[in-house]
């Protein structure tokens, strides 16, 4: 999933019933998820010229779920099946790459807006209207 209509709806469904401060570690939560996910792009792309690298990532949706349960390992990465290998036995595709890459800012851009919404109601509540 490419865009920020999936990240939307993530972000959504953290917010039913959420108080605040819930509702902030569970942004943060989902930062740390992306900005995991976003070094695992990283890796695959710098090794695109490894021999024999295969490309490995999370699934965002159930690294999320476990860091909203309350598990604070790092997300395990999986090898990505069904991609081309090259004769070298390395099957990173930059063009693969690209794309998750654009989908994990999106997610993360999206989160970080609304925590510094979140922040800012904060700041107004704590300050009160001027």
């Amino acid at each position: 999933m490419i865009g920020g209509a999936p990240a939307i709806e993530e972000l959504e469904n953290l917010t039913n019933g959420t108080a605040m401060p819930d509702f902030i570690d569970s942004l943060a939560r989902f930062l740390e998820v992306a900005s995991s996910r976003q070094q695992f792009i990283a890796s695959n792309i710098a090794n695109a010229n490894t021999p024999g690298f295969k490309t490995q990532d999370v699934d965002f949706r159930k690294s999320l779920q476990a860091a909203l349960s309350g598990e604070t390992n790092a997300p395990n990465p999986s090898e990505v099946a069904g991609l081309s290998e090259r004769p070298d036995g390395n099957n990173v595709s930059l063009e693969r790459e690209a794309l998750a890459m654009a989908d994990t800012e999106a997610r993360f851009k999206v989160a970080a807006q609304m925590l510094r919404i979140q922040f800012r109601q904060l700041s107004t509540a704590i300050q009160g209207e001027r």
